[in-house]
């Protein structure tokens, strides 16, 4: 069966490169960097549902459903708050601005410290999140089918970031907007498959499937007994709301694609209307965990502890030749989908922030373009390395710590903007980055002592610790003579 799951990723590849090369455009770097600003708002809203829905999320949402419930539909709806605030706040901001890199703001709010500081932070945070998502990713692909075949883990790794590298090189944001599409629609399609095939081997119809989630123990989604609990249906959707607010709108990764259209209601319009099919497509995840656990306790199957284990498990020996190629497919859609465009947004991090490309000096575009090829190419070998040393760390129960990391390191980002919307002072620029260092750690502070004095267990809503203290810094570090106005 190995060799039918490897010729279902190749023909996929086969796919992803005929679209490449139909969408190929001179590799210019205002093509690389925002397509142009030329890309129809339907086309990326359907990208980015795909990018949101990394691997990760394929295999973790539906192992969540056996400890947690539907309880993550809790922090979709938040989600969608979130949507509404980067539409209606952000995006007006990010147009006016004509930017290309949103950190952009911060060096035009606050000053050239403050600028690098929230650069780093999304480098650091975008290398090791993106790098944990393909790692899941790599290691079942590595046991459905490279190992059986004697290829080391470290040559997979290698081969995948290799073949992004190939077709994201020359069109970056203009490449990926399109695969982004195809990506979607095989991971839609691998899921609703793979819930087709668990219901026919359960005996079930649609009817039976409504029934079954209807009439099911893990059938609960809102919880509102115990504030001290991590599901607490407030802590679950403000923390939703935040984490799409920083993961997204301060996010140079998805914020790029927004960027890639038109006009700023075209933008606008693709961010509801991707938030908007975020909630249907996470349920979908949810319906296909309890299905795996009736399916189990049918045939009675002995399940793996860990939720992520749950579908690879279920999918590699029980579940038949057809699951296997549509997890296989699904897995394979959303691991480079995400991978694509965090490795595209880096390059334009690197060159824009950390290295001042001026795209508007055409007398050295020629230049910039080649050393922006280079720089692609060394942040996709330094990729590969960093999901190489976290597969030494054997972790892999990741949504929770990656979404758990987002909210140390995102943090600082949502505080710095937050501040620069809200106030109209500026500070002492050349301090920031000591406060953004302390933040997170502070963080974690007020969280081991709320735990230990009153029983209350932080969850995602650490965030907002963070955010609030590295708010308050700047308050503290305001100075009018030597801030900037707001913009």
């Amino acid at each position: 069966m190995a060799h039918g799951v490897l010729l279902t990723s190749s023909l996929y590849l086969l796919f992803l490169f005929v679209i490449t090369w139909l969408t190929r455009q001179r590799g210019s770097n205002a093509q690389f960097f925002l397509a142009g600003r030329s890309t129809p708002w339907w086309i990326v809203a359907i990208g980015m549902l795909g990018d949101s829905i990394s691997g990760v999320t394929f295999v973790s949402v539906p192992g969540m459903v056996g400890t947690m419930s539907m309880s993550y539909l809790q922090l979709v709806l938040g989600f969608f708050l979130g949507y509404l605030v980067v539409a209606y706040v952000l995006l007006p901001l990010y147009y006016r601005l004509e930017l290309v890199s949103i950190y952009t703001y911060l060096d035009k709010r606050f000053g050239r410290w403050s600028y690098r500081t929230g650069a780093t932070f999304f480098l650091i945070s975008k290398l090791f999140g993106a790098a944990a998502k393909l790692f899941l990713i790599t290691l079942i692909l590595q046991e459905l089918v490279f190992a059986s075949l004697g290829v080391p883990y470290s040559v997979t790794v290698l081969g995948v970031v290799a073949i992004i590298w190939l077709y994201t090189q020359r069109g970056g944001m203009g490449t990926i907007i399109w695969t982004d599409v195809l990506q979607t629609a095989c991971l839609v399609l691998a899921l609703v498959l793979i819930i087709y095939q668990v219901a026919v081997r359960s005996g079930l119809d649609l009817g039976g499937i409504i029934d079954l989630v209807r009439e099911s123990p893990h059938r609960q989604i809102f919880f509102l007994d115990s504030w001290r609990s991590p599901l607490f249906f407030w802590k679950q959707l403000i923390s939703g709301a935040f984490i799409v607010i920083v993961m997204t709108g301060l996010d140079q990764n998805m914020m790029q694609k927004n960027l890639t259209c038109r006009t700023l209601p075209e933008a606008q319009r693709n961010m509801l209307t991707y938030g908007f099919g975020f909630l249907p497509l996470n349920a979908l995840f949810l319906i296909l965990g309890i299905l795996l656990l009736h399916f189990a306790e049918l045939q009675g199957i002995t399940l793996p502890a860990k939720g992520d284990a749950i579908l690879p498990f279920l999918a590699g020996g029980y579940l038949g030749d057809a699951v296997l190629v549509c997890f296989t497919l699904g897995i394979t859609a959303a691991s480079f989908s995400n991978a694509d465009s965090a490795l595209t947004s880096l390059t334009t991090s690197v060159c824009t922030d950390l290295l001042n490309f001026d795209l508007n000096d055409r007398s050295k575009a020629t230049y910039y373009e080649k050393l922006r090829w280079w720089i692609h190419l060394a942040l996709c070998l330094v990729f590969a390395l960093v999901v190489l040393f976290i597969g030494k760390l054997q972790q892999t129960s990741l949504l929770n710590t990656i979404f758990t990391a987002v909210s140390y390191t995102y943090g600082p980002l949502l505080g710095l903007f937050a501040f620069g919307l809200l106030s109209r002072r500026g500070v002492y620029d050349r301090f920031v980055p000591y406060l953004c260092l302390a933040s997170p750690f502070v963080s974690y502070g007020i969280a081991l002592l709320a735990q230990s004095l009153w029983s209350y267990k932080v969850g995602y809503e650490i965030l907002l610790f963070n955010g609030l203290f590295t708010f308050l810094g700047l308050y503290l570090l305001r100075d009018k003579e030597q801030g900037k106005v707001t913009l």
